[in-house]
């Protein structure tokens, strides 16, 4: 390995294995040029179905592959497991944690995290989903607070126990919501004798006066009755004051006695961006050129939830997967030009342009909401299309028909397996 990170060819280095980063080292082809991938994970994960880990609709494997195995018939690519410590972009020099990559091309695909607007000691209270790790120790913690419901004599210990809180309604704070009410209402509703989890309260907080703000408002509408449905009691037009353990104080006064409290509100920039030397915005990501390259350096780029955008229309390009995957290969094919080209450096480079395919939200089986160009689809049809869009997506990233066939059955019919407590994931609260 050693011998090809130090090869004379063109070296591309390529920070993130998400959909940006994995998307380039699949995209980019030049017969002149070695990539070198780093993430601080062994894995890719399919981020869309991460929630239904957290509720226990899925196990883990079932959305993530080794990155290894995904590029492994790429001889050009090596694959580091490392961690990212400083950027010298002067120099055009990486420090991981065990050793240093020099470059000829960046490629800043580091995504986000979340953030909790100004308030971090808030983390410890309301964990986010952003990892395998993180939806792990939901699961655990969610289900954990229904066992210890079965044993527990006092009332207002139940009422605790049996509520969930989720702050942010969009996409993924929608989804999580919906899920854990189908979770309570309909699976965990069968596994109990002495209490009934149906009776539990999923509370879905805020701020603006529509869930999923970023779709037309009458299917922001349709989702927020949808979620009704459910049982979930939809809270807009509400802010957070704070959050400590085991309870949530709203601007209004109110205080929510919740066992779980899940964070979904808001994501922000890798802050690895604050090394770059570059105009951030409010959440840290990158203000990059039309090319998406950094300002002033050529030869970096960024991709995907750390970059800041806009679009002709002026409105940015939103932080999704189909976003990140259309930023690395228009990367790409920068790249492969400027190393084909005799003159690099007057080879014009072409603004990037994003095509949007659409946005659509689950909220429960038969229950959803898309918005596709002009076409809008609700219900039992939006709810199709977003299972055949994943379920494409997740056999190509899997490419195992065993996988889409068990998620298919465990979706369809609310066996979910994965609802094992496991010792190995954070210890339970106390």
């Amino acid at each position: 390995m050693s011998d090809m990170l130090n090869e004379p060819r063109p070296h591309i280095v390529v920070l993130g294995a998400g959909f940006g980063g994995l998307t380039f080292c699949q995209k980019f082809h030049h017969p002149k040029a070695r990539v070198t991938v780093v993430d601080r994970a062994n894995h890719h994960l399919f981020q869309p179905l991460l929630y239904q880990v957290a509720t226990a609709g899925l196990s883990a494997p079932e959305i993530a592959q080794p990155i290894r195995s995904i590029l492994a018939d790429k001889p050009t690519v090596t694959v580091l497991m490392d961690e990212v410590e400083t950027l010298d972009l002067a120099k055009r020099r990486v420090t991981l944690s065990r050793q240093v990559l020099e470059y000829d091309y960046l490629v800043l695909a580091l995504g986000g995290r979340t953030s909790y607007f100004g308030h971090p000691e808030w983390a410890e209270f309301a964990p986010g989903l952003k990892s395998l790790d993180d939806a792990l120790n939901i699961r655990r913690d969610v289900l954990l607070a229904f066992e210890r419901t079965e044993t527990e004599p006092d009332p207002a210990a139940v009422l605790r126990l049996m509520t969930i809180v989720v702050v942010g309604g969009g996409p993924t704070g929608v989804e999580m919501a919906g899920a854990l009410a189908e979770l309570t209402r309909v699976v965990l509703k069968r596994d109990f004798r002495r209490i009934d989890p149906s009776t539990a309260r999923v509370v879905l907080i805020e701020a603006s006066t529509d869930v999923l703000s970023h779709m037309a408002p009458d299917l922001a509408a349709n989702a927020s009755e949808q979620l009704r449905q459910l049982g979930v009691q939809v809270r807009t037009s509400t802010r957070v004051k704070s959050i400590t353990q085991s309870r949530v104080e709203l601007d209004n006064g109110e205080v929510i006695e919740a066992e779980n409290i899940l964070w979904a509100a808001s994501v922000a920039a890798s802050p690895l961006t604050q090394q770059l030397g570059v105009e951030l915005d409010r959440a840290g990501r990158v203000k990059v050129s039309p090319d998406l390259s950094l300002p002033g350096r050529s030869e970096v780029f960024a991709v995907g939830d750390m970059v800041s955008y806009l679009q002709e229309n002026g409105k940015p390009v939103p932080g999704v997967s189909p976003a990140a995957m259309q930023q690395a290969s228009h990367v790409a094919r920068i790249i492969e030009d400027e190393l084909s080209s005799a003159h690099q450096s007057r080879l014009p480079r072409a603004a990037f342009r994003y095509f949007d395919k659409g946005t659509m939200a689950t909220i429960g089986r038969s229950a959803a909401v898309a918005q596709i160009g002009p076409m809008k689809l609700t219900g039992f049809a939006a709810w199709v299309a977003w299972l055949v869009v994943h379920l494409l997506f997740l056999v190509g990233f899997r490419n195992k028909a065993a996988v889409l066939l068990q998620w298919t059955y465990s979706y369809f019919t609310y066996k979910r397996g994965a609802r094992i407590i496991t010792p190995t994931e954070s210890p339970p609260k106390a």
